[in-house]
């Protein structure tokens, strides 16, 4: 039988961490959907089309490191095209309905993509929080970033993102919010948990 969990919310907000965590305790099968934005925003930085990139994508395309500074902006710019979107809703609601659960993060599952999905989440925190946890990532793989210059990407990325007019970046109606700004990791996986084991 299906089941859907859509997990959305902001950049650096932990919706990664936690989906993953909550897909290996269920065993549901697990799709970040940025890495597809990421994918096509990777190949449009190569000099292709956007539209193009993201009707041919493959899994081979998902490969490589898709979390460089550079690519998350060029994710965030061809995802407010329509047609980019159109293309990979597709591929999202097909992984939503396999059988034997799955677990789907991006920033338009529970509002969008899987409107009827049995769990929705919200994962957030505070913008200087998330900057703070996106540049001690970064950094650690040796990105030459600032602290200043992470906090002013984040805030543009959450504005391009909420303001934009396909599929904004918004909690569903009926998504439970978790705020990780002062949770630890394991604090906001036992909050995902204990909501989708209710609705079980």
């Amino acid at each position: 039988m299906p089941f859907t969990v859509a997990i959305d919310g902001p950049a650096a907000a932990g919706k990664g961490t936690v989906s993953k965590a909550v897909a290996a305790h269920f065993g549901f099968a697990h799709l970040d959907t940025g890495l597809l934005y990421r994918a096509v925003g990777a190949k449009v930085l190569e000099g292709a089309d956007p539209v193009e990139a993201a009707q041919s994508l493959t899994p081979a395309d998902m490969q490589g490191d898709l979390r460089t500074p550079d690519v998350a902006q060029a994710a965030s710019k061809v995802a407010v095209i329509s047609e980019v979107r159109a293309a990979l809703v597709d591929f999202q609601r097909n992984f939503a309905a396999r059988d034997g659960g799955a677990v789907l993060d991006g920033r338009d599952i529970g509002t969008v993509i899987c409107p009827d999905a049995d769990v929705k989440l919200f994962v957030t925190a505070s913008a200087e929080v998330r900057a703070e946890r996106r540049f001690l990532e970064l950094s650690a793989k040796d990105h030459d970033v600032s602290r200043d210059q992470v906090l002013a990407d984040v805030i543009a990325r959450d504005k391009r993102d909420s303001e934009r007019k396909e599929a904004p970046l918004k909690p569903a109606e009926d998504a439970v919010i978790i705020d990780t700004s002062d949770l630890s990791i394991e604090g906001a996986v036992a909050l995902a948990v204990a909501q989708i084991a209710s609705k079980r």
